[in-house]
């Protein structure tokens, strides 16, 4: 009994393992051509054995992740384009329908984040949130620290799968980037930046309080504010 326990407990941690460094490589903290940190590193890091990370590194390489060489170490592989589902945020009724869709996958992250979460997701998100702002006050592009805000929420489920559904909207995530002049209904972008941060704020403290039904609501919100932002009736 023992010794099957042992197993089980092995390869919940082999998993735990896989989690976080999918999640790494999906968010380009390790980009195609890196090299992953070395067995030695990855056990003393993570607390685990020496085995629990090869079983680890396996599953990454059958899942087409990365690439062992030997006597080198092992690799980050690029990402081959997969079929499936494919996002065109172009017209207003788009961004309409888009944003309902994430309604339902995104508050059910930001629910899990809430009660999964550790220290480092909450250290990253506040970062995503203060590189926000410096961008907004700036009057620079906010794009790329809101995307990842949002797949920083995915990736504290410690559930791949958010993170692999938000990564095939691509630019479809953030869509204001796509659309005239015309369909933001004349809205200054500053406006509209200013108050989506302050609801990010409350997403992220419902996320550090560990409230799931506030940040499920914190972020459902978000997106209902951010659909009238972008169209007005």
């Amino acid at each position: 009994m023992t010794s099957g326990h042992a197993r089980t407990r092995g390869h919940s941690r082999a998993h735990e393992l896989v989690s976080h460094l999918t999640q790494q490589i999906l968010l380009g903290t390790f980009e195609p051509g890196d090299k992953l940190p070395s067995e030695n590193t990855l056990v003393r890091e993570h607390g685990v054995s020496r085995t629990v990370v090869r079983e680890a590194l396996s599953k990454l390489q059958a899942s087409g992740l990365v690439q062992p060489r030997h006597g080198i170490g092992t690799f980050v592989m690029e990402r081959q384009p997969q079929a499936g589902l494919r996002i065109a945020a172009h017209s207003a009724a788009d961004v309409r329908d888009l944003l309902e869709l994430r309604m339902g996958l995104e508050g059910q992250a930001a629910a899990l984040a809430a009660l999964r979460r550790d220290a480092g997701h909450l250290a990253r998100m506040r970062q995503a949130l203060d590189d926000y702002q410096d961008r907004a006050a700036a009057g620079d592009s906010c794009i790329e620290a809101d995307r990842r805000f949002h797949l920083l929420i995915a990736e504290a489920t410690g559930n791949v799968y958010f993170s692999e559904m938000l990564l095939q909207l691509g630019n479809g995530l953030i869509p204001r980037n796509r659309m005239t002049q015309a369909e933001r209904g004349g809205a200054k972008l500053a406006r509209q930046a200013y108050l989506a941060n302050l609801e990010h704020e409350a997403i992220l403290n419902a996320i550090a309080r560990q409230d799931a039904d506030a940040a499920r609501a914190a972020l459902c919100l978000h997106l209902s504010n951010s659909r009238d932002r972008l169209l007005p009736d």
